[in-house]
């Protein structure tokens, strides 16, 4: 089994941290949790209401073999991480979207997941000097060490010194 994940390596924490902060080849791995069949099945009754996300027993004959987590469920997983350990809190600007989604191995009840980053590239906005654009490859780790979900996430951020 791998260390457990720790935060580190940024030199200020996501509540003072800025576009600046971010490096190309940053590498780090944050977090943990545990995914459980009760927020599988919460989730996909709400949002993607297929037997194998939704009903152990007929998951069981299905292609996975049992009940697995709805790729979008994966995704809002690593969101969470993503937000509370490498976004920051202050300068976010929000993401004009994702590329290369892409769901590597199926999610199941009892999986520990924790996500490492690589941040790919940084550049200033061209259109205001304020921003910039961070574009990070993201994956959510299982316990054996393999990436289950890898995304490019882009986003927008403040510098530190803008005006607004």
């Amino acid at each position: 089994m791998n260390p457990e994940p720790t935060d580190g390596d940024f030199e200020v924490p996501p509540d003072d941290r800025y576009f600046e902060d971010y490096t190309a080849g940053f590498t780090q791995e944050y977090g943990s949790l545990v995914v459980t069949e009760q927020e599988i099945i919460g989730f996909a009754a709400q949002f993607d209401p297929q037997s194998f996300h939704l009903d152990p027993a007929a998951a069981k004959n299905g292609p996975f073999g049992g009940l697995i987590a709805s790729g979008w469920h994966t995704v809002a997983l690593m969101m969470k991480l993503f937000a509370e350990h490498y976004l920051s809190t202050v300068a976010s600007l929000g993401s004009p979207g994702v590329d290369e989604l892409r769901w590597l191995e199926p999610v199941r009840p009892g999986d520990r997941l924790h996500l490492r980053v690589h941040t790919l590239d940084t550049r200033l906005s061209r259109s205001d000097p304020g921003r910039g654009v961070v574009r990070t490859l993201a994956e959510l780790i299982d316990a054996a060490g393999s990436p289950v979900l890898r995304v490019t996430v882009v986003n927008l951020l403040r510098t530190r010194h803008c005006d607004g």
